[in-house]
């Protein structure tokens, strides 16, 4: 528990529910009739396109969408590690082909209409057919009404992703006769987005009252609404970048701040807020390419090796302040098949030095390339880059920055250029098949000259993990591929930085989740 008699509380690495110890008081607005709203005030800075959940998919979009609709699964809290019942409840079949959806009837729209089956299916053929950016999440599903209580999504090849899948807002159910009154289709035709930039169609805490996607979006609390009543009447989330953002929450002209980095969380000390700091799902690492066309330095295994051992994590971690942790291996801490860090690569300089010297490496200057005008959760690379370069030339190891803009090195890092590369991986959705991208001859792994066929037993784990049915055994499975990616890959995952969110004395508890960011209905 927070202590009251401290200024500035902080939680770190909290689970489902943040909750703070301070007496609750809230803003408030008179409506028309003379009663009061219980309102709060959230500043965020915007990457909003749309209010149409089907075609959202960036973070603000989400935090809205997730306000606005349900899906037809869930995640209860923070913990992404089991998919809970939404709308419905699931049952995957045995080879992970067929995910059959049973709607509880407890649900209802806005509009006081009941959530049906042909709702849900509406609404997941208008993902895939109208092909926003959220399309690819059902790339290879057949969605199915298989009676008036039940629908089936059937998928080509084994998907055990698919119900971590489903809690994404991008997929939540509309009502399908207010959208297709107003213009919505399943294919290309489809023309309700203008309309549900103006008035929402689901059954979320709360419906869209304004929307504007440079300043600000209000939303007010859902009458119909099945789940447990919202903490608050009326939300304003506002578009504020996060100097402007400190300054709010420090004056109370906000209630709630998502995004502080983590120097203006330090200048935070001695102000009356609460500062909530926990693991965010992006993961930071060095590649180092093993294309001898590229480099025979980076190339060479006793020399990868060195650098795995010459890297103080514990340092670099401490960059990111509070909430912050190092990975075990490709997957974040926050998802089912994750190492805990103690698995993961640890600092050795005496080893590293040996390995050093069976390279053969002499000195030469080695290029650690990276973009210098993007950060991470507030984190700039240019300071890991900084870090790395000094742990590892206590070892020995001559590290030359090599930074550039985003616009140019993303080029060199998409083509398997870079001879050492510093990036970030975000997933997708919070499943481990995500990261499969990180083994020989995927996506990533070509990016670092990882080739197919250059380390079968990382292949043949890879396909094993793909494979696994079941979370023990994906946990399993997950768990040996990352092992031996920390063995003889050319990955070295660095750390999470963390997530901060800072909030006022009249919040007495956030719900957080690494697919939405925070769930406005769990403000209290």
């Amino acid at each position: 528990m927070l202590s009251p008699t401290r200024r500035v509380a902080t939680v770190v690495g909290l689970a489902t529910v943040a909750a703070l110890t301070f007496t609750a008081c809230s803003s408030s607005q008179s409506t028309e009739s003379g009663s009061s709203a219980k309102s709060v005030v959230v500043d965020a800075s915007f990457d909003l396109k749309t209010a149409d959940p089907s075609r959202q998919y960036e973070t603000t979009g989400s935090i809205v969408a997730k306000a606005l609709y349900e899906t037809l699964l869930t995640f209860d809290g923070d913990d992404v590690t089991q998919p809970v019942d939404g709308i419905a409840s699931y049952e995957m079949n045995a080879d992970n082909t067929v995910l059959t959806l049973t709607i509880d009837g407890d649900h209802t729209f806005s509009d006081g209409s009941e959530v049906t089956v042909d709702d849900a299916v509406f609404s997941l053929e208008r993902v895939q057919g109208i092909k926003g950016n959220p399309s690819f999440l059902l790339d290879g599903v057949t969605v199915e009404k298989t009676s008036d209580t039940t629908l089936t999504l059937t998928s080509a090849e084994p998907n055990p992703a698919l119900p971590y899948i489903l809690p994404n807002p991008a997929l939540g159910v509309l009502s399908e006769k207010i959208v297709t009154e107003n213009g919505g289709t399943t294919d290309a035709d489809d023309d309700a987005e203008s309309f549900l930039n103006t008035e929402s169609a689901g059954s979320g805490p709360y419906m869209l009252e304004s929307f504007d996607a440079a300043s600000q979006v209000v939303l007010t609390k859902n009458p119909n609404y099945a789940g447990e009543a919202p903490g608050y009447d009326r939300v304003v989330l506002r578009n504020v970048q996060g100097p402007t953002q400190k300054l709010n929450i420090q004056a109370g002209e906000s209630q709630v701040a998502l995004d502080l980095n983590p120097d203006q969380v330090s200048e935070l000390d001695g102000s009356d807020v609460t500062v909530i700091s926990n693991a965010s799902r992006y993961m930071i690492f060095l590649l180092l390419n093993q294309d001898k066309n590229v480099s025979d330095v980076t190339s060479n295994p006793d020399f990868l090796a060195a650098v795995k051992q010459g890297i103080d994590y514990d340092k670099i971690v401490s960059l990111a302040g509070d909430g912050s942790v190092q990975p075990g291996g490709f997957i974040p801490s926050l998802f089912v098949g994750a190492l805990d860090a103690s698995e993961g690569n640890q600092r050795d300089v005496a080893a590293a030095k040996a390995s050093l010297a069976a390279s053969g490496y002499k000195g030469d200057p080695v290029s650690l390339n990276f973009p210098n005008d993007i950060t991470v959760q507030g984190l700039s690379l240019q300071s890991v880059a900084e870090s790395v370069q000094a742990q590892l030339a206590e070892v020995g190891i001559n590290i030359v920055l090599a930074p550039a803009p985003v616009a140019t090195e993303l080029d060199a890092y998409r083509n398997g250029t870079e001879t050492i590369g510093l990036w970030y991986w975000g997933p997708d959705f919070p499943d481990p098949s995500n990261y499969l991208v990180f083994t020989p001859g995927e996506l990533v792994g070509l990016r670092a000259g990882w080739a197919a066929g250059s380390d079968a037993t990382v292949t043949d784990l890879a396909a094993a993990a793909h494979a696994a049915v079941g979370t023990e055994a994906r946990q399993a499975a997950y768990a040996d591929l990352q092992k031996a990616q920390n063995a003889t890959g050319p990955f070295v995952p660095l750390l999470q930085p963390a997530q901060n969110v800072v909030t006022s004395p009249s919040i007495t508890s956030v719900s957080l989740n690494p697919v939405w960011t925070i769930d406005l209905a769990g403000i209290k």
